[in-house]
């Protein structure tokens, strides 16, 4: 699968899945722009992947913000033709003792940051009448999680604006789909407990965890003109854990 002569925007492109995708990206001909709120990760990335690793200080939150960074790349590479909405946290609670603030937290950065990196790279790519926007969604916000109320409602709103934009950018050739990952060994799940890593491979019939790499060469895959005929799709890399 080749990207050769491509722009991909990876947000949370700084550290796991996000880091992986641009190196697997790159490897394929693409020029990656991530973008991450932690700037030290990103110059810390960028020593590791190289010259076509360009990097983005980025909080996916902030509305503004998002659109000057976006318009300020576009300037600068005078295109974007892939879009990988990765970026994304935790804050899991039993739904009664979750804050208010840790279910906007989530929602703010998994759902609404989403929303406003694709609001502002979209009219690039209807100007270009072409590109592809990949989510970053996952089992849990199709079947639930106990503890996850915030990142459930995050994740299963993505699959909604999947579908949603997947027939709205048809028209312009923009190609939508998310991913649903099961459990995937990343920074993200580093400090859950060991018996806890045994119970979820327990559960999936492959018996084990995911590596950054599975989900970074579906999102290769769904990017690439291989994937040309397909848009408003989830794509579950779980293990068998939901079929």
């Amino acid at each position: 699968m080749n990207l050769e002569g491509k722009v991909a925007l990876i947000t949370g492109g700084a550290s796991g899945i996000g880091l992986e995708t641009s190196k697997v990206f790159i490897k394929a001909g693409a020029t990656v722009v991530a973008c991450d709120y932690n700037e030290e990760a990103l110059k810390n990335a960028k020593n590791i992947v190289g010259d076509r690793y360009l990097i983005y200080k980025m909080d996916v939150s902030k509305h503004d913000e998002v659109k000057v960074i976006v318009d300020k790349i576009f300037e600068s590479i005078g295109r974007i033709d892939i879009l990988v909405n990765n970026a994304g946290i935790t804050r899991d609670n039993f739904l009664v003792r979750m804050s208010e603030a840790d279910f906007d937290a989530v929602i703010s950065i998994n759902l609404k940051g989403v929303y406003n990196v694709t609001q502002a790279v979209v009219p690039h790519m209807m100007n270009q009448r072409n590109g592809v926007i990949l989510n970053a969604s996952s089992v849990v916000g199709i079947y639930g999680n106990i503890g996850q109320t915030n990142y459930a409602a995050a994740k299963a709103g993505l699959i909604g604006m999947t579908k949603t934009w997947s027939k709205e950018l048809a028209r312009y050739n923009i190609r939508v789909n998310a991913v649903a990952p099961g459990f995937i060994k990343t920074p993200m799940t580093e400090n859950i407990p060991e018996k806890i890593i045994e119970q979820m491979k327990a559960r999936t019939p492959l018996g084990r965890m995911g590596e950054a790499t599975d989900i970074a060469n579906a999102y290769l895959f769904l990017a690439s003109d291989e994937a040309g005929y397909i848009t408003g799709q989830v794509l579950g890399i779980d293990g068998g854990l939901t079929f």
